[in-house]
C-alpha cells in the first residue's frame, strides 16, 4: 500500500511540475519553437518602382526557424531563412498593389507541443515599410 501511494504522490508531483511549467523546465516541450521577434527591415523604405522589379526584403530579429513565415499586409509568405536572426523575402505586386505603408511582422506556426503546458510559436510585432 505504502509504494502504491508513493507512485501516486511522485505522478502527482510530476504533472504539476510539467503542467505549469516553462519550455525550458518541461522535457516534453522539445518540439515547441520559439515566438519570432523582429527588430528591423533592410530597406525601410522602397519605391514602388523597386517593389515592381522584385526588390528584396530583409527581416532582422531573432528566434527565426525554417517555418518563419514573413506576413505582408496580413498575407503569410513563405521566406528564406539565411539564419535565426534574418529573413529575406522576394516583393512583388501581388501581395504590394502601390504605394503607401506596408506592415510587416514575421510568423511562426506552433510544434506539436499539444496541451502539456508549452507555449510554442507566434506572432512578432509590426514593422512599417514605407513604399514611395
Amino acid at each position: 500500500m505504502r509504494s502504491r501511494i508513493c507512485a501516486l504522490s511522485l505522478a502527482v508531483l510530476g504533472f504539476l511540475f510539467l503542467a505549469g511549467c516553462n519550455n525550458t523546465l518541461n522535457p516534453l516541450c522539445g518540439s515547441s519553437r520559439p515566438a519570432p521577434l523582429i527588430g528591423s527591415l533592410s530597406p525601410s523604405t522602397l519605391t514602388f518602382s523597386e517593389v515592381q522589379q522584385g526588390a528584396t526584403l530583409t527581416v532582422n530579429g531573432s528566434n527565426f526557424v525554417s517555418s518563419s513565415e514573413i506576413v505582408i499586409n496580413s498575407t503569410p509568405l513563405g521566406a528564406t531563412v539565411v539564419s535565426a536572426n534574418q529573413l529575406k523575402i522576394k516583393l512583388t505586386t501581388d501581395v504590394i498593389s502601390g504605394p503607401g505603408s506596408v506592415k510587416v511582422s514575421v510568423q511562426t506556426p506552433s510544434g506539436n507541443s499539444g496541451n502539456l503546458g508549452c507555449t510554442s510559436g507566434g506572432t512578432s510585432s509590426v514593422l512599417i515599410l514605407t513604399v514611395d
